[in-house]
């Protein structure tokens, strides 16, 4: 049986000039099961889908991806850089203070770039890139917030 998805990315992968691996794959599959992984959190997962890959193979496939702008590197301030599969539509994150717990939110404002600065200075300004910060739902429970 062919997984319709592997396909898909398989085809992604070709068409961005990069051969297909089991790595590549591997590492897109865990990007998109859990977004917003680091590395390492990356690693883990492809090992339980291939088994054996070095920390560097990891580390080699997600910069190779994010250089083609098929996934998205986010280094929220005091984090481990964190990897997501959803490109190219200027979202934003809400991140914990707290637990670290970072997710999407949609753009903020209208369009793209969805904030507009008093002055640009000449720039063209396509994407704004924001992170909000605070404490999620149970770490305000937990008291993580009171810290």
């Amino acid at each position: 049986m062919v997984d319709k998805s592997s396909i898909n990315i398989s085809e992604v992968l070709r068409g961005a000039g990069l051969q297909v691996t089991a790595q590549r794959l591997a590492v897109i599959d865990a990007v998109t099961k859990r977004p917003h992984a680091t590395a390492d959190e990356v690693e883990e997962l492809v090992r339980l889908e291939i088994g054996t890959i070095s920390k560097q193979s990891v580390y080699d496939t997600l910069t190779t991806l994010t250089d083609k702008g098929l996934i998205r590197r986010i280094q929220p301030a005091r984090s481990a850089a964190r990897f997501e599969k959803r490109v190219d539509d200027n979202h934003h994150h809400l991140v914990c203070r707290g637990c670290g717990l970072t997710l999407d939110v949609d753009c903020v404002v209208g369009s793209r770039p969805c904030l507009q600065v008093d002055d640009d200075r000449g720039f063209v300004i396509d994407e704004a890139e924001v992170i909000f910060w605070g404490f999620c739902p149970q770490c305000q429970v937990s008291g993580a917030s009171s810290n």
